[in-house]
């Protein structure tokens, strides 16, 4: 088994530093709200049926194409930020002249550590690494593996200035050869300006962990972007709860949020949004124009690949909410407003 896949273990320094964090307790990180992480062992052996019988079914009919990378778009300067999603939750992020890698993960499984593998709906994800820029700022909600991805970060360390991560995270990141000066851990609700944009770790209702023994030994959250022109939100991965409110109501509102939207099951509700809770979700967090991510990139959830984008359209048209969904590469601006019903071919 490759161990190094599971990064850096909490040492005794370690577990003192994350222990002055108030959200550090009985040595692991914990939800702001009472959340089960357990499925009922009765329940198990039909989670284990609905996960993986009739796997290719709930997969797209052929594999779905990434548009090559346009650098001159995506670089060129523009009074609004723009963005690249490359399925799942990778979002290349241009905003006040920055660019900012949220959630890399562009390898090919995302199961790396487990005897079958989880592929890929696209083909050639790392590669695509090579023809990036600069990455002014790599950022990660939390450690889980399609999310966190050794390949991808070997590949983006060469070309990676900064990175700003979920308390717990760095440890990961500096086993696998990470300068460690060059990595900002964030706490809840915690800030720090980065260049002209202010950055702030925002709560989920989710987990962690990279392996048997290593669960909540991480935090999990999104983040908040914030510059004297505009106001970017990425929910992260989470279930439904009380943070999204208090997420408008302290920072007024945004001009664009990416909602994690699939990946979801009854079994695990509280740990990932429904698609009608992320759009009800995006409303309780006063957004704007909203978009949903944590799909078209992987099945590792019971439901077809395209129901979550689905359910997201029904709900956002039903409340009138605005919303955008780009076809995987795309260079797009956030005030954009034209799409196409592009996984309908797949």
């Amino acid at each position: 088994m490759p161990f190094h896949q599971f990064g850096g273990k909490v040492t005794p320094d370690l577990e003192d530093h994350y222990s002055k964090s108030e959200n550090w307790k009985n040595g692991r990180f914990q939800n702001l709200q009472a959340t089960s992480m357990n499925i009922d062992l009765k329940d198990f052996p039909k989670v284990l049926v609905q996960q993986f019988k009739g796997r290719s079914s709930r997969q797209p009919n052929r594999q779905i194409p990434m548009e090559s990378f346009d650098q001159g778009k995506f670089l060129e300067g523009s009074s609004s930020a723009k963005f690249s999603w490359y399925g799942h939750s990778a979002i290349l992020l241009r905003m006040s002249g920055m660019t900012i890698f949220i959630d890399p993960m562009m390898g090919p499984d995302a199961s790396p550590i487990a005897p079958f593998q989880t592929k890929r709906f696209s083909d050639g994800t790392l590669d695509m690494i090579d023809d990036l820029p600069e990455i002014d700022l790599l950022m990660m909600t939390h450690d889980h593996y399609d999310h966190l991805d050794l390949e991808s970060i070997r590949k983006l360390k060469a070309k990676t200035k900064r990175y700003a991560v979920a308390l717990g995270v760095k440890r990961h990141l500096v086993k696998w050869g990470v300068d460690a000066d060059l990595i900002n851990e964030f706490d809840w609700w915690q800030d720090r300006m980065i260049g002209p944009i202010q950055v702030t770790f925002t709560p989920t209702r989710h987990f962690s962990g990279r392996g048997l023994t290593d669960r909540a030994q991480t935090l999990w959250g999104g983040w908040v972007f914030q510059s004297s022109e505009e106001s970017i939100w990425f929910s992260g991965d989470g279930g439904f709860g009380d943070h999204f409110e208090e997420i408008g109501r302290r920072f007024g509102g945004f001009d664009f949020a990416f909602m994690e939207c699939g990946q979801y099951n009854e079994h695990w509700r509280q740990l990932h949004l429904f698609p009608d809770e992320s759009v009800i979700a995006s409303q309780k967090g006063l957004a704007k124009k909203i978009m949903p991510v944590h799909w078209a990139g992987f099945t590792l959830a019971p439901h077809h690949w395209k129901e979550p984008v689905e359910h997201f359209v029904q709900k956002a048209r039903e409340l009138e909410v605005d919303f955008i969904i780009p076809q995987i590469g795309q260079v797009r601006s956030i005030l954009d407003t034209n799409w196409e019903e592009w996984w309908l071919e797949y």
